[in-house]
């Protein structure tokens, strides 16, 4: 069973946000997401200072398996992007939600993220798939 942390939203699409303190959104890809993909051996985020609106392609993530698009869940810029992945892409495999985290943005409207599914909500989407 993938893990699921209750203090996320996530996107149909298996995306996670978290609005920090500051206002910024980070965001990654949801366990369940990398235990589909297996190993990652290369991720692809973007620029700081791009912007993207919700539903864009925002980053690429590649495994041993497949190339898969990750996609924007809000409307944002990217403000800080996480470095450490071009030499450990892993990182989203051994931990999705910390270490494994993909891009900040700074969101045209923080309060879209309420929009997005509640831990229980996406839950419902990864058992809706097996």
């Amino acid at each position: 069973m993938s893990d699921i942390p209750s203090d996320l939203r996530y996107a149909q699409s298996h995306e996670w946000c978290r609005l920090e303190d500051d206002g910024a959104v980070t965001m990654g890809i949801s366990d369940h997401a990398q235990e589909q993909l297996g190993d990652l051996v290369f991720v692809e985020v973007p620029e700081v200072g791009a912007h993207f609106d919700a539903g864009d392609a925002v980053a690429v993530v590649e495994s041993v398996k497949a190339a898969s698009d990750v996609y924007c869940p809000i409307a944002g810029e990217v403000i800080a992007v996480n470095e450490t992945l071009a030499d450990t892409p892993e990182s989203v495999n051994s931990d999705p939600y910390g270490e494994g985290w993909l891009l900040r943005l700074q969101p045209d409207d923080s309060t879209r993220i309420e929009e997005l599914l509640d831990a229980n909500a996406y839950e419902a989407v990864v058992q809706g798939e097996g």
